[in-house]
Formats: C-alpha cells, structure tokens, sequence
C-alpha cells in the first residue's frame, strides 16, 4: 500500500478522485438546501468532469500505447467539431478525407516515439499535400479561406494535442526521491492547465473589473488573469519535485508558460467561435459546451510545455 502512495502518479490521480468527490457533496447539498433555485448547468459540469477523469485516467494510468489511442480518438472528434463550426466547400469533401487519415499517422509517428516525423508530419507534408490536392479538384472560388481553414483545424486539434501524447513517448527519469515518466509529466500538464482556467474564472470573480480583450471575450478581466497566472505559477513550483524533472526556477517558468498561453489559447478559440457566431464550439460535454471548449486552453499550452521541457532535460 505503502509503495502505491509513494507513486506520485498514483497519489495525484486519487487527490483529483477526493476533489470531485468532494465537488459532487458540495453541489448536492446545495441543491436540496436551496431547491429553489436551478443548479441544473453545475450539476451538468460536475457530472460531464467524472466522465472527463475517467478518458483521463485511461490515458495516463495504463501502457503508453492505451494514452497515445485515447488522445487520438480526442483529436478526431476536436477536428470533427471543429469541421462543424466552420464552412467548408462541397467540392473539398475527398480533401477532407485525406486531412482525417492525416490523424493516425500523425500519432503512429508518437507511438513509435519517431520525433523527426513527429514535429515535421502535418507542418510540412500535410500544409504542402492538402491544397495541392485541392487544386487537382480545379475548384478556385474560396481556395485560400478554405486551404488556411483546414490546416488550422489541422494544426491546433492534432498537431498540438499531439504533444501531449508524445509525453507519454518520453524516457523514463530516476529523480532523486522519485520516478518521473511521460504519465506524470502529461499529468501536470493537463492538471495545471485546467486549474488555470478555473483560477482565472474564480479571481475574475472576485476581484475582476477593468476588461483585457472586452471583445473577444467580455468576461476576462486583467486580475483575473494576473490571478490565475499567480496561482498557476504557484501550483506549478510545488507539484514540479513530484511529477516532473524540473529545477525551482524552472517550475517557475513553466507554470508562467502553462499560465499566459493558456489564457491565450482560451481567448484565440472564444475569437473563433466569435467570428463564427456561435457561444459554444458544440453540446459534446453537458454543462461544458463542446470538446473544444475544454481544450482551448490545452492547444497552446501543449506543444510549449513539451519543448521546454523536451530541450531542458531530454
């Protein structure tokens, strides 16, 4: 039992067991002290996050290969919700064919951990084969939108989730007291980025009143964004000795990376969904809006938190 404690994997995924477990006690005994009021959308959001820990859990706590299917299969349906949101062109259906096969070969490159495919694949072979194979169809009218659109899509749902998969890829290291392995350093990834939103969201609150991007998205305010990169950065320097091979000051830096781009990454996909005219990216996750809801923040902070910690220490 001892031993189980001791892996700091283990330890963290039942923290976040006791914390939504606790959340579920919270929300309940709120809606039958107050059965006035409507709790509908909480309930919702709590029950969607037991569903969310659950792929979580499949993803980190198995063999390598169990994460790297699961995060494609997440790719797949991002880049699915994502078509739906935007126009495409009838004639760029067989295009679109060739752009969601581009996804297994993308995370065949992260299962044989082949980083020179990896980084290069969808970047480089996909943004070159995809509008020529658009122009083999002869359709002219909205090819610029319509190629720029698709390598977009292709870029922020596969390519920078990806990262998060190629973790799981990386060596194993013996640190002084314990054993950090791709699955802690995806852990403390996605962990802190999902607490950065929600600390945003909570210092907003409470203490928000002049606005960052009233246009973009009218409820982010300056302190809760200060806010939240504070508690991130926090969190980040104290969880870093468990989960990955960083130094304090490195910690430090990490979490001011996981916190500043994951507010941007919330706020580039809010400008979408704007230009679009939509509130939420789709109805996939009760309570949360669509996949790319929850993974806004994620698609940014990915593929910087891997580099920094890939040319650092491995």
């Amino acid at each position: 039992m001892n031993d189980w404690w001791s892996n700091s994997l283990h330890a963290g995924i039942a923290g976040l067991l006791g914390l939504l477990t606790a959340a579920s006690f919270v929300v309940a005994g709120m809606v039958r002290t107050h059965s006035e009021r409507s709790y509908t959308e909480l309930r919702l959001r709590v029950r969607t996050w037991w569903i969310i820990l659950a792929v979580f859990i499949a993803a980190v706590a198995f063999e390598p290969i169990v994460g790297v299917v699961v995060f494609a299969l997440v790719s797949f349906i991002a880049f699915k919700e994502f078509l739906t949101l935007v126009p495409t062109r009838r004639a760029d259906y067989r295009v679109l064919l060739w752009a969601y096969l581009s996804i297994p070969v993308q995370y065949y490159w992260v299962a044989n951990a082949w980083y020179g495919m990896f980084i290069i694949f969808i970047p480089v072979y996909v943004f070159l084969f995809l509008p020529m194979r658009m122009v083999m169809i002869g359709e002219t009218n909205g090819f610029l939108r319509a190629a720029g659109t698709l390598h977009w899509g292709l870029m922020t749902t596969v390519f920078s989730l990806s990262h998060i998969a190629y973790l799981l890829a990386l060596p194993d290291r013996n640190e002084s007291t314990v054993l950090v392995t791709g699955a802690t350093l995806a852990f403390y990834l996605i962990v802190l980025t999902q607490l950065n939103d929600v600390a945003q969201y909570i210092w907003g609150k409470s203490l928000g009143k002049r606005k960052i991007v009233p246009k973009v998205s009218p409820g982010k305010t300056v302190e809760g964004f200060l806010g939240g990169v504070a508690t991130t950065t926090m969190l980040a320097w104290a969880m870093a000795p468990w989960f990955t091979p960083l130094s304090p000051w490195e910690a430090i830096l990490a979490g001011l990376i996981i916190g500043v781009a994951g507010f941007v990454g919330d706020v580039v996909v809010s400008a979408v969904k704007r230009d679009l005219g939509v509130k939420d990216s789709g109805n996939t996750l009760p309570g949360h809006g669509g996949i790319l809801d929850r993974l806004d923040s994620l698609t940014f902070t990915a593929p910087l938190f891997f580099h920094f910690v890939y040319y650092l220490h491995y």
